[in-house]
């Protein structure tokens, strides 16, 4: 199985990500986490499924929740450059890769 490595900004995404969705509703960012941690084992298990974005910035769709996580592969890694909302410019990610 792939090592799974998460970049500081990523992580910070994620954060960022969820406070927002629980100054929305209570709880709610727990189900955005839950979602994006169900998206990280499916990239752990098959990071070969996701379709190349960019050079070799690879993208997943989390379900329910339109952000997509951005990674690359290396080796026996997977590194998780960015995780964004599908409606901000590419230049978010593009910058991380």
């Amino acid at each position: 199985m792939y090592k799974l490595i998460i970049k500081p900004l990523a992580e910070e995404d994620a954060k960022d990500a969820a406070n927002w969705y629980n100054e929305k509703l209570d709880g709610l960012g727990n189900e955005f986490l839950l979602a994006l941690e169900a998206t990280l084992d499916a990239i752990q298990r098959n990071p070969n499924h996701y379709q190349i974005v960019y050079n070799e910035l690879k993208r997943a769709l989390t379900v329910r929740f339109p952000y997509g996580i951005f990674f690359t592969v290396k080796e026996d890694a997977i590194y998780i450059l960015a995780i964004i909302h599908t409606s901000r410019s590419p230049k978010v990610w593009k910058k991380r890769g």
